[in-house]
């Protein structure tokens, strides 16, 4: 009897470590100028964004269903880049690899909660176009400012949920065996995969995550375009589809940004079994570089944002040669 208690208390117990390691890249030489032009991209990440930010915030012309899911893309894109890369420029560039296992719990649920909020932004942005073209007389009945702040107050709430069980899972799980994560931050897969008890929940969740976050957002998007291409082919004139279509490209330049490199990077892994240093390197560049990529996107396509810095560097006063003598 005594020796089926101790049976049972050993499987009940659950060893968390005290911190884990984070491997990133190894016996790469130079390795450090990869996370230098990380810290770059996170610089122009944010200065970009913020800038992006607050134009919507500051034009009352912005203040539109579309520009509400742009705003929240930014302040995606900004949530995401400040989960991941300061964390690997002080874990990489200082030698600090160790890290506790609550801020690893903490790192990993913003880090997917971020990028979850872009895909499913994407979404809803990709609804507001097919409602602009598709059924353009309901547009201002279905699309309006409270029901995109009501969206996206739902798709917050729903991300964090799902997210925070994501991780909460991960507490149920023993590492007896080793510390060590094979990627640059607290990733779900490298670190359940550590776990010497059944981890077959884990690898559930994980599946549910790409299936809500990568591959059903994608599926909705190419349906969505799809019936924008057939609306468009009603249009008569060349000049009008242009038109139509011509407020479709940012969109459309953010998907594929946002999704491309992630496929990729996928398929490669199950595909040829991707080395752990190419995986870390793939992996954060598809991480790092579309939010990096979004604000110029916005500038440059957006006819809007595109006027409104084209207004301000018009209106600056130039240096008086006064000024310019002194």
């Amino acid at each position: 009897m005594s020796s089926l208690n101790a049976s049972f208390s050993q499987n009940i117990s659950i060893v968390r470590p005290e911190y884990f390691f984070i491997i990133g890249l190894s016996g790469i030489p130079y390795s450090n100028y990869y996370y230098i032009f990380l810290f770059i991209t996170y610089f122009i990440t944010i200065i970009g964004n913020s800038i992006v930010l607050l134009i919507i915030v500051f034009d009352r012309s912005l203040h539109s269903p579309k520009y509400i899911g742009v705003f929240n893309l930014a302040l995606a894109d900004i949530g995401e880049t400040n989960a991941l890369i300061p964390n690997m420029m002080k874990t990489f560039l200082f030698d600090s690899q160790y890290i506790s296992y609550n801020a690893c719990l903490v790192n990993m649920f913003f880090v997917f909660l971020f990028s979850s909020i872009q895909s499913l932004t994407l979404v809803v942005l990709a609804y507001d176009r097919f409602i602009a073209i598709c059924l353009p007389l309901r547009y201002h009945a279905l699309v309006n400012n409270t029901s995109m702040v009501l969206v996206f107050s739902a798709v917050w709430a729903f991300n964090s949920s799902v997210v925070a069980l994501m991780v909460s899972l991960i507490t149920r799980l023993s590492f007896c065996e080793s510390n060590m994560i094979q990627s640059y931050f607290c990733d779900h897969g490298p670190v359940y995969r550590l776990a010497c008890n059944d981890n077959s929940i884990n690898k559930f969740m994980a599946f549910l995550i790409t299936g809500l976050y990568l591959v059903a957002p994608l599926v909705i998007i190419v349906l969505s375009y799809l019936c924008i291409f057939f609306a468009l082919f009603k249009i008569t004139t060349w000049q009008g589809r242009l038109k139509a279509l011509k407020t479709c490209v940012s969109h459309l330049l953010l998907v594929g940004i946002y999704f491309l490199p992630l496929f990729c990077t996928y398929f490669a892994q199950l595909l040829l079994s991707l080395a752990p240093n190419a995986r870390v390197i793939s992996t954060s560049l598809a991480y790092a570089i579309p939010p990096m990529l979004n604000p110029i996107i916005y500038v440059l396509n957006t006819a809007e944002i595109k006027d409104i810095v084209q207004t301000f560097f018009k209106n600056r006063p130039a240096p008086s040669r006064e000024n310019l003598s002194k």
